[in-house]
């Protein structure tokens, strides 16, 4: 474990274990990088090599004011250079699918040999002239309010969509823990970052491999306007649903994911 410096100075917490195929992974919107251990512990066991970090504001990285989506690209960048890897997969959940194409976008990929992008949030969430079927801004608005007025509760009111009936209550209460140990204007400004920014053109950018996996039952990130989408825009893609997943597919459907993951990538 060790620290990677950003280019502004910001100190970002990372992982590197085991040897072989490098996979990078990123989280999703307020948690850590803890909410891929199953896989770390899964693609370890497999021979896989495992880099993973905290986002800036997130865990035990820094905490500092900007969270602009350029600059959480660039984060990704002094990742992959302080580890100086080479032909990596890099597999984002979430929030984590718009900062791999921004950085592809952005830097290139000369780092990457794939890509895996799990219940995204690209390619467009917002409802503008050119995208009708987004979503209206003054619905984001709203739930950013419910957070500055009272963050843990709506944590626990929108928790259960995020997992299946079977999930145990203890699973649940860890996530949501997780997420509430996230500072309120981190989450807002992550939250910012995600609805306020246009990924077509990123996405339309991408030259490598992808593999998007997504629930049909993802109340977070609604397939139609999502996977579906990111998937008619990056030219080499392969979209795999899963019938009635939600939004927290490596927990809930962790042996398909795991398997969907390690057939795409690859031997080690």
């Amino acid at each position: 474990m060790t620290k990677v410096k950003t280019k502004d100075g910001i100190e970002l917490f990372s992982k590197d274990w085991g040897e072989g195929r490098t996979l990078v992974f990123l989280h999703s919107w307020a948690v850590t990088n803890d909410i891929w251990q199953y896989q770390h512990a899964h693609f370890l066991e497999r021979g896989y090599r495992v880099v993973a970090f905290d986002r800036r504001g997130h865990g035990r990285s820094d905490q500092p004011y900007d969270y602009r989506i350029d600059t959480l690209a660039d984060d990704l960048a002094a990742v992959l250079e302080a580890h100086d890897l080479k032909d990596a997969t890099l597999i984002g959940h979430s929030m984590g699918c718009n900062e791999i194409v921004r950085y592809l976008s952005r830097h290139g990929a000369s780092r990457v040999a794939k890509i895996a992008l799990i219940a995204p949030t690209t390619p467009c969430l917002l409802k503008t002239a050119d995208n009708p079927d987004g979503m209206d801004g003054a619905l984001f608005e709203g739930m950013r309010e419910q957070w500055r007025r009272d963050f843990p509760k709506w944590l626990i009111d929108n928790s259960r969509p995020f997992f299946v009936p079977q999930t145990s209550q203890a699973m649940i209460d860890w996530g949501m823990a997780t997420m509430a140990q996230i500072p309120l204007h981190v989450a807002i400004a992550c939250n910012k970052a995600i609805t306020d920014n246009d990924f077509r053109p990123d996405c339309r950018s991408v030259k490598v491999p992808t593999l998007i996996a997504q629930g049909t039952a993802d109340a977070s990130a609604p397939l139609p306007l999502t996977g579906r989408r990111t998937a008619e825009l990056i030219p080499d893609s392969a979209l795999i649903i899963y019938d009635g997943a939600p939004h927290g597919l490596m927990f809930t459907h962790m042996d398909k994911l795991n398997a969907d993951l390690e057939a795409f990538i690859g031997g080690r």
